[in-house]
């Protein structure tokens, strides 16, 4: 059964971006200790993200001057990008443009998903939207022993305690993986 998953590092007071759409605060921490994520990536068929995070990758990765390092990151995997404008595309990738409630293309994500997950990379609002219809199973954070000031918030929403049920936590290194499953009635309020 195909599952929504958001899953992204956060600061542990809540942001997922520094007011300046940075990570750097991310990558300054030591990752020696973390799991590699192909195993989770082997479950996932769809990537989903907002054009700021999509952007982030364009701007601070290499896959538009070495293509080949998109699929060395996403593999074949159709990513859907919520945008209202049409950016740049890494040759041979799959990148479908959308735009408008997730409601409308929510069909076609999950079909071309294949059977295995969807995966909400960010924003934060774009995971809000999907738990907004009801259609958001699990958020799968990584927290970070950083403190931001102001930036992204992990997830703009409300969602209470009687929403979500903690399903694991795990340390790595200077991480800790803490995993929620979201009840699919949260998003009928």
């Amino acid at each position: 059964m195909t599952e929504v998953i958001y899953r992204t590092a956060v600061s542990f007071n809540g942001f997922i971006a520094d007011e300046s759409n940075s990570l750097d605060w991310l990558f300054a921490v030591d990752h020696s200790d973390v799991p590699d994520a192909s195993s989770f990536l082997q479950r996932v068929g769809v990537i989903v993200e907002g054009s700021t995070t999509y952007e982030w990758v364009l701007a601070h990765t290499e896959v538009l001057q070495r293509p080949g390092q998109w699929r060395e990151f996403y593999g074949d995997r159709p990513t859907y990008v919520f945008t209202t404008r049409r950016l740049t595309v890494p040759a041979g990738a799959d990148v479908r443009f959308v735009a408008g409630p997730v409601r409308d293309v929510l069909a076609e994500i999950i079909a071309a998903a294949d059977g295995k997950n969807v995966w909400v990379t960010g924003g934060g609002d774009l995971a809000g939207q999907f738990a907004d219809i009801g259609a958001l199973n699990r958020i799968e954070l990584t927290l970070a022993p950083v403190a931001l000031a102001a930036g992204s918030a992990v997830f703009p929403r409300r969602l209470e305690s009687s929403d979500v049920r903690l399903a694991s936590v795990t340390q790595h290194g200077q991480f800790v993986d803490v995993s929620y499953t979201v009840a699919a009635s949260q998003g009928a309020r």
